[in-house]
């Protein structure tokens, strides 16, 4: 039986009260993060790839069924308005379409062929990097995407939860997360989809930071698409070019970023 699916540690949750629940699940989180600390080798080896091909104009393609497939849209969503690259520089993509981002499509993860349709659909090369999220490393969808692009000569990494399973075989990169039984069993959603996310936080964040999206520790290109981020940009030139808050304030709406705000040099 794969890790995955294995047996809760905790059984009769039915009778339980609330803050044994929540007790038992905070136990059960606690170890998430370490065994990410302890996958940091594999990532690190993904990212020098991943980040050597954005630099050369190479874009980063998740796909994923499910949770997984939800939480790789997640982050590709959040890189435009976090460091101002566009939207087809890293690519969520999830078996069954749009529609499978709110509700579950039924048996959109059992075709092995569709998620190089999907990725036929942004003309993937071997420029690009590609990433299979499969908390239980048998999701047909992605196995499947994952063996036509090492065909194509695309190389790929992967976010699984089950150390040895197949999804690891057809990746060039495999990152292993085992965070154990679940607290329902089988609820994937939970441990596995808290590893998942450290791990994709922590690739699209470095990769963004490599490729010079970040200055200092701001987020010098983030999109101003609310007053709280147009205030927080104003703020960063205030320290930066030592003004006062309207002058600051007035440049970013005139440059329309904090880089170019600082890069003008007050003017």
């Amino acid at each position: 039986m794969s890790i995955t699916e294995s047996e809760s540690n905790f059984s009769n949750l039915e009778n339980l009260s609330i803050n044994e629940l929540l007790n038992g699940i905070n136990q059960e989180d606690q170890s998430v993060a370490i065994s990410v600390q302890n996958a940091l080798p594999q990532i690190e080896k993904a990212l020098e790839i991943i980040v050597e091909k954005m630099q050369s104009g190479g874009r980063l393609f998740y796909i994923g069924a499910g949770t997984s497939g939800r939480l790789g849209i997640l982050d590709a969503s959040e890189c435009p308005p976090t460091f101002g690259v566009g939207h087809d520089k890293i690519i969520g993509l999830i078996a069954g379409g749009d529609d499978a981002i709110r509700k579950a499509v039924e048996f959109a993860e059992d075709d092995k062929v569709q998620a190089w349709k999907d990725l036929q659909g942004y003309a993937i090369t071997k420029q690009d990097f590609l990433i299979g999220i499969a908390a239980s490393g048998t999701t047909p969808y992605v196995i499947g995407g994952l063996q036509i692009a090492k065909q194509h000569g695309i190389s790929s990494a992967c976010i699984t939860c089950n150390p040895r399973s197949e999804v690891v075989e057809v990746s060039d990169f495999p990152i292993e997360v085992p965070v154990g039984p679940e607290f329902v069993t089988g609820s994937t959603r939970m441990k596995a989809g808290t590893a998942q996310k450290m791990v994709l936080n922590m690739i699209s964040t470095t990769a963004m930071i490599q490729l010079g999206h970040v200055k200092g520790n701001r987020m010098v290109d983030m999109q101003l698409s609310n007053e709280k981020l147009v205030d927080r940009g104003t703020k960063m030139i205030m320290q930066e070019l030592d003004i006062d808050y309207e002058g600051a304030k007035k440049l970013l709406l005139k440059h329309g970023s904090v880089r170019k705000a600082v890069e003008s040099g007050g003017k």
